[in-house]
């Protein structure tokens, strides 16, 4: 008896663009039992909805068995492969070429839960307590790369690891990286010239403006953290270590990504008869 799905379970179409990109049963070995689809479901739908582990609908695989097949992934790169192949894809189906150009620089600083966990501290300008995750976007809006680390280090601080993840090889064509005043600094701009192949470009808010102010790239990536909010599972860190809490946003990215090649919401043909008829 097939069960009844939830909004966040995959559709034909979209498994068939992640299913190659999951490692296959390795050669010799026992032949696995486990549903790989059904896991990434419920993956998606812990992110979603924001749930714990423990309390993962009992329709999918043991709790325990997503878990393991989920950190497992992480430390294979298996997000990160996914990450970086359906963003090329993205890019592609949107008339660009498949890597990036242009990209742009911010960090949220968020609560922590409760239960404690590594790398925790006090960021003094937003008055938060917590972490802080720090994201490279393109002009999309689609990851690059993250980084979580305690909410006390310093904007260009985390930038220098960040930006050390975006290797020239692996992104040829990136030229200029667009961020806010919070990464005017010299250590930063003494760091990118011996390092990377691409520049640093302050966007300033003007002086003399007032209210909301468009400002050119900057809300490209402000936009990505509206993006990533609607995983329940990202509110708060609700993770122990960070290795695991930037593996849910790149998991929240990558589901965004496989709605956007292909949609879970049916497109029906219009017709005056079937409005006629509802």
């Amino acid at each position: 008896m097939e069960r009844k799905p939830y909004p966040t379970d995959l559709t034909d179409e979209q498994w068939k663009l992640v299913e190659p990109y999951l490692p296959r049963v390795k050669p010799g070995g026992r032949p696995r039992k486990t549903d790989l689809r059904e896991v990434l479901n419920a993956v998606l739908y812990l992110v979603r909805s924001g749930c714990q582990w423990r309390m993962i609908p009992h329709e999918f695989p043991s709790w325990r068995t997503c878990y393991n097949y989920y950190r497992a992934w992480i430390d294979s790169g298996t997000w990160d492969e996914m990450v970086y192949l359906l963003r090329s894809e993205v890019r592609i189906e949107a008339g660009r070429k498949d890597q990036p150009r242009v990209a742009a620089i911010d960090s949220q600083s968020v609560k922590t839960t409760e239960q404690g966990g590594e790398e925790r501290g006090y960021d003094g300008g937003k008055k938060v307590g917590g972490r802080k995750r720090h994201i490279l976007v393109d002009s999309m809006g689609m990851l690059l790369a993250v980084l979580v680390t305690s909410a006390a280090v310093d904007d260009a601080a985390g930038a220098t690891q960040l930006m050390a993840m975006v290797d020239s090889e692996g992104y040829p064509r990136l030229r200029t990286v667009y961020a806010d005043n919070k990464y005017h600094n010299y250590r930063l701009y003494a760091w990118m010239s011996d390092q990377v192949n691409y520049r640093l470009h302050i966007v300033r808010r003007p002086k003399d403006a007032e209210g909301f102010v468009h400002l050119p790239q900057r809300w490209v990536v402000e936009r990505t953290f509206s993006w990533l909010g609607r995983s329940r599972r990202l509110y708060k860190d609700c993770e122990k270590l960070t290795i695991t809490s930037a593996a849910m946003v790149k998991i929240a990215m990558i589901h965004l990504m496989i709605r956007r090649l292909a949609s879970d919401t049916p497109v029906e043909e219009f017709s005056y008869e079937t409005k006629l008829a509802a």
